[in-house]
């Protein structure tokens, strides 16, 4: 086997590579022999993490990119070489293979799943659970190391069964909206009266429409991309996607639907459009799944990550009566963060980023899509049933004038320690300048609100997770007053020469 840079395998709480040779300077690096070793690796790993268990159960599944098949195949081989049992689940989604640790006949002791989550059609990895959750960074950094070491040969072999999982995840759901809902008059079919189109982008989300939706009762025929396809020959999926989210708009109002349901990819992210249209997405998104959290728990703090908006804040505090705590970009930080509020004392009931991840404390802190749609949907057939729209939730939410995001490149090898730099002088600058004032609750890079002339918004300065990149986000509730705020930090960046500006080219600046 060639050199590898493990390293660059690396990707937060995941294992993320280049599958296929489809882009120009991406190198293959995520090979079906280095998902084998991998493989080999997490069974090693798990060894020590059960205190040396002999017999592991293992499931494994996959989304449908078209490097998935020999990937799965491959890791499979590594598993079982190491003397796992392994149960293949094939085509399934992240949140189902970590439910196959809790429920079902005989959940499993750990489980991976092939996906390459958000990223493009070309790369792919790895997400790995065990019954407590998703692996943190640590745990990944470990496997990595294991995987470049030495692995001995020789001892038992594991087995392989084949196994519909997804029909157990998709009842479980299916069962959770029956008792949600508690229709009096047709409790199995709680949703007969509910027009909902979904969108899964050909990605693996499509079991959530025929599976679960139609099973209950609701009419699904506008629904669309449902059948998993590599090629995503239709749009990607992904909720952040404008022209996924467009998509999904034009089909609801077409054919005059209750709600819209669009998933990513591996249906760990979801996003809502409302009867009119509406996008529920990002901060709106948040905001409703906060006020349905906090009917039942009510003064509970709900965890972002950085970016979500003030007024969103005003919302969730004001209007909701709950607490707003702001935590770092990242879906794993977002939910570690919960779970550590919880383990002191202060209640923390829903985990959220504005890409979509939500993960409810009623549902093992995992972020699923399904699930979240699956919250939504009980909510809406309850309010429907009392003459009540679902976005009466979020009347009165504060909606910026404009936003903004600008990723700004950092031309330096050394990038965190470079953009790092670069942060600390931009939060000196903000600290003496009138008008400008530092956010002090911030966990990640520097928060200015910005009181000038006709500015009334704020910036997020931060250091991207993973790139070379400085995200900056920029709000504001006065017309043009994102051009204005921008037009002062592009003054005041080009004292950097390892910056690239290009990115304001759209302010013509």
């Amino acid at each position: 086997m060639p050199q590898t840079d493990w390293k660059k395998l690396h990707n937060g709480s995941d294992i993320l590579g280049v599958a296929l040779d489809r882009v120009r300077g991406d190198e293959v690096n995520f090979t079906p022999e280095i998902a084998e070793r991998l493989g080999r690796a997490f069974v090693v790993w798990l060894q020590t993490y059960f205190s040396g268990k002999n017999k592991l159960r293992i499931s494994v599944g996959r989304d449908p990119r078209l490097s998935g098949p020999e990937l799965l195949e491959s890791l499979i081989k590594g598993l079982c070489a190491e003397g796992a049992d392994v149960v293949n689940f094939g085509l399934a989604s992240t949140p189902a293979m970590f439910m196959s640790t809790q429920i079902g006949e005989n959940p499993v002791d750990a489980a991976v799943m092939v996906t390459g989550s958000h990223s493009a059609g070309h790369k792919n990895g790895l997400k790995l659970f065990t019954s407590t959750g998703g692996l943190d960074k640590a745990d990944i950094s470990e496997i990595l190391d294991i995987a470049k070491g030495n692995l001995k040969t020789g001892g038992r072999s594991g087995n392989v069964a084949y196994y519909d999982f997804m029909a157990v995840y998709a009842q479980h759901l299916a069962d959770g909206i029956r008792k949600g809902v508690n229709h009096p008059d047709h409790y199995e079919t709680p949703l007969e009266d509910l027009k909902i189109v979904v969108d899964a982008g050909n990605g693996s989300g499509g079991f959530f429409a025929t599976d679960v939706l139609e099973q209950l009762g609701a009419d699904i025929s506008a629904s669309q991309f449902l059948e998993a396809d590599g090629r995503f020959p239709n749009h990607f999926p992904n909720p952040e996607d404008t022209n996924a989210m467009n998509s999904l708009i034009s089909k609801v109002k077409e054919s005059e639907a209750d709600l819209g349901i669009i998933f990513d990819m591996d249906v760990d992210r979801a996003a809502l459009v409302d009867y009119t249209g509406r996008p529920i997405n990002k901060n709106s998104l948040i905001a409703l799944a906060s006020a349905v959290v906090l009917q039942k728990s009510p003064g509970s703090t709900i965890v972002t990550d950085s970016i979500t908006s003030d007024g969103l804040s005003w919302f969730i505090q004001d209007k909701l009566g709950g607490k707003h705590h702001r935590y770092q970009r990242g879906y794993k930080n977002v939910i570690n963060e919960a779970v550590r509020l919880n383990g002191i004392g202060q209640e923390s009931c829903l985990a959220i980023e504005t890409s979509g991840h939500a993960a409810f404390r009623e549902n093992f802190f995992l972020d699923d899509g399904a699930y979240l749609a699956t919250r939504m949907i009980i909510t809406l057939a309850k309010m429907r049933a009392e003459g009540k729209r679902l976005t009466d939730l979020i009347e009165g939410l504060p909606e910026p004038v404009d936003s903004c995001e600008i990723r700004l490149r950092i031309n330096s090898a050394d990038f965190i320690q470079t953009g790092s730099d670069i942060i600390a002088e931009v939060g000196i600058m903000a600290g003496n300048k009138g008008n400008w004032d530092l956010l002090p609750e911030n966990y990640e890079g520097v928060r200015v609100k910005c009181s000038g002339t006709g500015q009334d918004g704020w910036f997020l300065l931060r250091l991207s997770l993973h790139d070379p990149v400085l995200p900056l986000n920029i709000e504001s509730n006065e017309p043009g007053g994102v051009q204005k705020i921008a037009h002062e930090l592009y003054e005041f960046f080009g004292r950097f020469d390892n910056l690239d500006l290009s990115a304001f080219k759209r302010f013509e600046l």
